[in-house]
């Protein structure tokens, strides 16, 4: 029996996002790095600096059996509670990671050496900056090719993987492209295809039935319908699809078609992904 794609969601935390301060970039990208590899994201949340929030929904997402990536909250700066909220959605522990209080000890080094100065080990300023290695027990580093300052990545009661990374994108983006690289290689000769058509003029509730017919045949398969009311070259239009594994989708996008044809709409624009 082959092990079934797991959902892969998104948790994006910082204040400066639902402030507007900042624009999110990690959905776009995310969606993009996915892509690349044959996969989706399944679901995305938005939440502030609020240690209990961040924390109850860490709760639910480990209780889950999705893969999650969380961008934000991981530094060791007042308003930083990621890694606490972790370890306390998780019931664990906080303690330093001794691969990682190794990078930061080396990368607290580097900087050292790049400004002409002696590394202090105890200097307060460097004790404080092991902070984040400190990660809930049990976690498993994820490497940061940019400034060597780790991530780290945690399972849950019900099979989750979280992986946890920084705000940054130019540190985050290739730690989820190696997490993804390294742990779901597996996933990616499972290509999912998508397949649809424009259709001209449509109403989504005369859609509907059809849509549930080819979801009731086809288990493996969504069915999805994306109205348009005022589009450029289409006018007021339904995209209708279906999306699932390559074989599967094939023979439910010749059933919608062909439903289509016998419901007398005309359809164009077939657009596969």
């Amino acid at each position: 029996m082959n092990t079934p794609i797991p959902d892969f969601g998104l948790l994006i935390i910082g204040d400066e996002i639902l402030s507007g301060k900042r624009a999110d970039k990690h959905l776009e990208r995310a969606i993009a790095l996915l892509a690349e590899r044959g996969l989706s994201v399944a679901w995305a949340e938005y939440v502030g600096d609020s240690a209990s929030r961040i924390t109850r929904r860490l709760e639910r997402i480990f209780a889950s059996s999705d893969v999650v990536f969380s961008f934000g909250g991981i530094g060791a700066t007042p308003d930083d509670h990621t890694r606490q909220c972790a370890a306390a959605a998780l019931r664990l522990p906080l303690s330093l990671h001794p691969q990682a209080e190794a990078l930061i000890r080396e990368r607290m080094r580097d900087v050292a050496a790049e400004q002409g100065v002696a590394y202090e080990p105890e200097r307060p300023d460097n004790l404080h900056r092991l902070n984040m290695g400190v990660f809930p027990q049990g976690s498993q580093i994820i490497p940061n090719p940019y400034n060597k300052i780790p991530g780290f990545r945690c399972q849950g009661s019900g099979g989750a993987e979280v992986y946890f990374l920084p705000g940054f994108p130019v540190m985050a983006w290739p730690m989820m492209a190696w997490a993804l690289d390294r742990y779901y290689a597996w996933c990616f000769g499972q290509l999912q295809r998508e397949m649809s058509v424009i259709v001209q003029g449509a109403m989504e509730a005369t859609l509907t039935p059809l849509m549930e017919a080819i979801e009731r045949a086809h288990p493996q398969i969504r069915v999805f319908s994306l109205p348009s009311v005022d589009h450029v070259k289409y006018g007021r239009h339904v995209e209708l699809g279906v999306k699932g594994p390559p074989a599967a989708a094939e023979l439910a996008y010749a059933e919608l078609q062909a439903g289509l044809v016998s419901l007398g709409q005309p359809f164009c624009a077939e657009l596969v992904r």
